[in-house]
């Protein structure tokens, strides 16, 4: 992000479902009034500065500036609300064979409560959306979309799902209608251990748990998030959302954050904003995610678009996704990325200055000669060449929790 004023207009992470489902409703016209999330008059009463994100209405930041936000997730915690994004249990006794027929990821492998980054693709190889899908001990998949994409992936699952129905396969796909709250920050498992019966010691990074939390019962708790920090995803009832709200502030180390500080953050930490770093013309190689391929799902070639993005492991691709630094003037999505001869090679995807490091920070795709940490670059801004250096992501060292 470069600045506040036009977050509004950018769709990531966050963002628009299209149908109704269990008693929210959702709609793709633009002309309809922006969806609110079931904190919107407590975002409200704490001097939230609302802007409309993709059809929702959500706070960009609060009274404390977008830096001053950032750097106290960085240093202590901040609550963010993410009740948009789209979740979806998978359930049946076919649940793994039907998500692995839509995903990149292998679902078998994974642990009770333990989940896992993946990908939609299609039959090209494009990378349809990214989200997390957990093994819960429960019986079902807990898959959490970006809203973004919620109307795109619940129309993908739900084709899918006749076509498993048709062939007499049991599946069955349930959205819910739960608030959404990310706790992110170095002090966060202490503020939410008080709330808590569990032992977050032995919960670590992308497994969850059902939990009560400060007396809000059958809350599911996932060690994850998107700011690179140690931090956890609570999945709330709507109705008591406003209630564990205010009782994680009632700690000092707990600030609001908007959705300024959660772009700047996730940029820092080197994380992909659909829409922005990848969609559907990216395939996950060229976006730098080999990683989410199950090792076994590349041997078997069963994905969507297995034979286009498996032969890229080994092969050429035309360009790959990358981190660049530079000082001066902000570097903006779009920016043209150039070789010091003058050769445009590439552009720029997510840019902002970043407040820890007090330089700025930028994700893009250039040919794979000038991916090499240490390349400089040149990047245009203002109609004016500016000198850049591809940088190791993520920026920030992240700060996951790992049991060693």
């Amino acid at each position: 992000m470069q600045c506040v004023r036009w977050i509004g207009a950018r769709v990531g992470r966050l963002g628009v479902p299209g149908s109704k489902r269990q008693g929210r409703s959702y709609s793709s016209g633009q002309a309809d009034a922006p969806r609110r999330t079931p904190l919107y008059d407590f975002h409200r009463d704490h001097g939230g500065k609302m802007v409309e994100f993709a059809g929702w209405s959500l706070p960009v930041q609060y009274k404390d500036s977008h830096i001053a936000s950032h750097l106290h997730t960085r240093q202590h915690c901040s609550l963010f609300d993410v009740s948009h994004m789209l979740q979806t249990k998978v359930l049946g006794k076919d649940r793994i064979p039907f998500m692995e027929s839509l995903v990149v990821g292998d679902i078998a492998e994974l642990k009770e409560n333990q989940g896992t980054l993946s990908l939609f693709t299609n039959e090209s190889g494009g990378i349809i959306d990214d989200l997390i899908v957990t093994n819960t001990s429960e019986g079902y998949l807990y898959v959490v979309s970006n809203a973004g994409c919620a109307e795109k992936d619940s129309a993908h699952m739900q084709g899918k799902l006749q076509d498993f129905k048709a062939a007499g396969r049991d599946v069955a796909l349930e959205f819910i209608d739960f608030a959404l709250l990310a706790l992110q920050g170095p002090s966060s498992a202490r503020v939410l251990q008080a709330g808590l019966k569990d032992d977050l010691s032995k919960l670590p990074f992308m497994t969850s748990v059902i939990t009560d939390v400060f007396g809000v019962p059958h809350c599911r708790v996932t060690r994850c998030g998107y700011t690179g920090e140690d931090g956890v995803e609570i999945s709330v009832p709507g109705n008591r959302a406003v209630e564990l709200a205010d009782r994680l502030l009632q700690n000092s180390e707990v600030k609001l954050a908007g959705l300024a500080a959660r772009d700047s953050l996730r940029l820092e930490a080197g994380l992909c904003l659909y829409g922005n770093d990848i969609d559907e013309t990216t395939t996950p190689v060229e976006a730098s995610l080999v990683w989410t391929l199950g090792k076994r799902r590349r041997v078997a070639m069963d994905f969507p678009g297995a034979s286009v993005i498996v032969p890229q492991i080994k092969g050429k691709v035309k360009r790959k996704r990358v981190g660049l630094t530079s000082t001066g003037p902000p570097v903006r999505q779009h920016t043209p990325i150039q070789t010091p001869e003058g050769r445009v090679i590439g552009e720029v995807t997510s840019g902002c200055p970043s407040p820890c490091l007090k330089l700025n920070v930028a994700m893009g795709y250039v040919e794979p000669e000038y991916m090499k940490a240490g390349t400089p670059l040149q990047v245009e801004v203002r109609k004016k060449l500016v000198d850049s250096t591809v940088g190791k992501m993520p920026f920030v060292p992240t700060k996951y929790y790992i049991l060693k």
